[in-house]
């Protein structure tokens, strides 16, 4: 059988060529994970680039860019540690936007409150702990719950900060961004407690105080009380930017659109959106989410390449 590997590799090569020379260094055949490793070292090299060049309040707009990796990597290395993975593969997995000195310090003790004492208090990041604290179990569940809290903290003060720092209209944009943000985290958390014995209280500790959703309390309260995923949809069906999420296809005869797609396809709308805006700031959290969404679509593609999957190439979300 002949082996295809090495020419899907040198066509893949080429086609990618005008993303510059990200692969010049690659001298073995390429794979699928080695393409994603390079495009988010490009991305991730690209935005320090910007960065450097920042001052204020750009340069603390993309600190708060950070953040939100920030806390998926204190949370990555928490739950590996409970579950007693290796420290090193651990550190391996952690996004380099989110990296800070003391991150590896994280592995040391399972207990929160010494954690923040030790190693968090002296992070952007402390001061969105404040309510996690008194969890002291740190099992699965409440590490999904201090996620949650933590990104809640994160929106809520990211907010504030684009309001008050940013110029007009890099406000009003930013405004929509992250209410939407806000909103899918709101409709994650609700699924994602369906099967839980989370009471009404809690879910609400979890849900952001901005976005369209938090705006109506009613709606809000509703969604906090949800048990099973078809109220939720017909919830949704009364929310004029989410009514179609929960649709079983896009149309008749239209392939399945999972709400993940949804989230990600409306989210690539407001990016283009923002870039319609000339000199704003938020061109940058625009160019950030539009690469990564581009960088899992080229994964995707090289994927279906590689399993000869050819008819799934074209099941990805366009950022153009």
């Amino acid at each position: 059988m002949a082996d295809t590997s090495r020419g899907w590799s040198a066509d893949t090569r080429t086609r990618l060529s005008h993303y510059g020379n990200f692969l010049a260094d690659i001298n073995q055949t390429l794979s699928t994970s080695v393409i994603e490793q390079k495009l988010n070292k490009k991305l991730i090299e690209d935005f320090n680039y910007i960065k450097s060049q920042a001052t204020y309040p750009l340069s603390k707009f993309m600190d708060y860019i950070t953040y939100s990796y920030m806390i998926d990597n204190i949370l990555l290395i928490i739950t590996g540690t409970i579950h007693n993975r290796d420290k090193g593969e651990i550190l391996k997995k952690c996004n380099p936007l989110g990296w800070f000195d003391t991150l590896p310090t994280l592995s040391i003790t399972t207990d929160l409150n010494s954690l923040y004492e030790t190693v968090l208090i002296d992070t952007p990041l402390a001061k969105y702990f404040h309510n996690c604290l008194s969890i002291d179990d740190l099992d699965d569940l409440n590490i999904e719950i201090i996620r949650n809290i933590l990104y809640k903290e994160y929106l809520e003060d990211f907010y504030k900060f684009c309001l008050a720092e940013l110029p007009n209209p890099t406000d009003e944009i930013m405004e929509r961004l992250l209410s939407f943000e806000a909103d899918k985290r709101t409709i994650n958390i609700c699924i994602n407690s369906l099967d839980t014995d989370l009471s009404s209280d809690e879910k609400l500790k979890m849900l952001p105080s901005i976005g369209l959703l938090a705006s109506n309390d009613a709606i809000k309260y509703q969604l906090s009380e949800l048990s099973d995923l078809e109220n939720l949809k017909i919830l949704m069906s009364s929310v004029g930017p989410y009514k179609d999420f929960f649709n079983d296809s896009t149309s008749a005869g239209a392939t399945s659109k999972s709400l993940e797609d949804s989230f990600y396809e409306y989210e690539m709308n407001l990016n283009r959106n923002a870039f319609t805006q000339q000199f704003t700031y938020s061109t940058i959290w625009a160019f950030i989410k539009s690469k990564e969404q581009e960088i899992r679509n080229i994964t995707w593609i090289s994927e279906c390449i590689a399993q000869n999957q050819k008819d799934k190439i074209n099941n990805y979300i366009s950022v153009y």
